[in-house]
């Protein structure tokens, strides 16, 4: 509670959030380990973040749960234009959908996410990927469109959960 807080005074102050190595207390870290880290007001984070190249854009609200990691030149997209209005290709229409990713997810190089996603707890997506779907509880998921191709072990994930674990 207290990382969205300061986060977001941040960002209230300054629109959007770009950082190098912000780091806070022992267990309530949010680490930004490039330059290239953009954050809106709509921003809400979990505990422990990691992010190395991470840019949201649109005005819809993202969700990122605990232990978060993203890998470089990743993508969170949540504003497109409405192309079924009063003109071509596309209206004045702004359509906003939200995004919520869930505790543990890792998210590999160059991927894009577009609005209106749920990506579940524990999933893994692979460096590349364009999601535009839900991904499952423990889903590994590649490609474009990204599809679940593996499921992570639940009992050996369910364990070091357990034990606390934590990168």
């Amino acid at each position: 509670m207290f990382i969205s807080r300061f986060i977001h005074r941040l960002i209230k102050s300054h629109r959007e959030m770009k950082a190098l190595n912000l780091v806070m207390s022992h267990k309530n870290e949010i680490h930004i380990n490039s330059k290239d880290v953009v954050l809106t007001r709509n921003t809400v984070l979990g505990r422990n973040p990691n992010f190395n190249g991470l840019k949201i854009r649109g005005h819809g609200k993202v969700t990122i749960g605990d232990n978060f990691h993203s890998g470089e030149n990743c993508l969170i997209i949540t504003d497109f234009h409405n192309y079924q209005g009063e003109a071509l290709p596309y209206d004045d229409t702004v359509i906003i959908k939200d995004v919520t990713i869930g505790d543990n997810v890792w998210i590999g190089v160059n991927v894009i996410i577009l609005g209106g996603v749920t990506i579940g707890e524990g999933a893994i997506i692979q460096a590349g990927a364009v999601v535009i779907k839900d991904i499952p509880d423990l889903g590994i998921a590649g490609g474009n469109p990204a599809t679940v191709f593996k499921y992570r072990n639940a009992g050996h994930y369910n364990k070091l959960k357990e034990e606390g674990k934590f990168h």
